[in-house]
């Protein structure tokens, strides 16, 4: 597997459990608002695997999961046994996805490898090519189908991007029934960006109090929303 990182310790990346988060190298979305840009490439820096091995058997006991986060994880072909060994070593395992590859998370699913899902729900159909640099709403969608007959907790998470309107927003929740937990991520410049993309970078996004207001109609929608 092409670890790109590792943060050693997290209270917020996996709901109720004490983690880490492993970073692979790779992704098949280049979404214009990324904060990760860095992992996008499967080449670059590297972090060993025998170092994060050597990391999860000396914090077994004092961590209690272990988040596969990138880039996008379903892209390394050794997921499943990495996944396996992981477990093995006693750790809950959350897994961060685009979505992109739900038959690669039904196996996953299926196999009883996975604890608890975030699935990233970017856009609206139409805006994924200008948003993520690729159609990827259908194949999201089908994840998120596959999550909800699967019986493992899991979320789903939209990042509020400048340029992104309420309605939009609205029309995104009123898309699916009714989920576990629907997240939302308020807008943070990311460091590093592409130099096409500085401008709507700069524009005005959706703000914590302008959603407050709207509230009561959103949980219509989607009455697990977190704000």
């Amino acid at each position: 597997m092409i670890f790109g990182g590792i943060q050693k310790s997290s209270t917020i990346d996996f709901p109720g459990v004490l983690c880490c988060v492993l970073f692979t190298r790779g992704c098949d979305l280049n979404c214009f608002y990324c904060h990760n840009r860095e992992l996008i490439p499967r080449a670059g820096s590297t972090l060993p695997e025998e170092e994060v091995w050597a990391f999860l058997e000396k914090r077994r006991g004092l961590l209690d999961g272990v988040v596969l986060s990138g880039g996008e994880p379903t892209l390394q072909k050794d997921l499943p046994e990495v996944l396996q060994r992981i477990k093995a070593l006693g750790y809950q395992v959350k897994l961060d996805t685009n979505g992109q590859r739900p038959g690669a998370v039904a196996a996953l699913l299926e196999a009883g490898l996975l604890d608890y899902v975030a699935l990233d729900i970017k856009a609206l159909p139409q805006a994924y090519p200008e948003v993520c640099g690729a159609a990827g709403f259908d194949a999201a969608a089908k994840t998120a189908k596959a999550l909800s007959w699967s019986g493992v907790n899991y979320e789903l998470r939209t990042t509020l991007y400048p340029g992104f309107t309420l309605e939009d927003l609205q029309a995104l929740l009123g898309a699916f029934p009714p989920v576990p937990r629907w997240r939302l991520n308020y807008f943070r410049p990311p460091a590093l960006f592409l130099p096409q993309d500085a401008q709507r970078l700069g524009q005005k996004a959706l703000s914590q109090p302008q959603l407050a207001k709207q509230e009561a109609a959103l949980r219509a929608l989607q009455p697990n929303l977190l704000l």
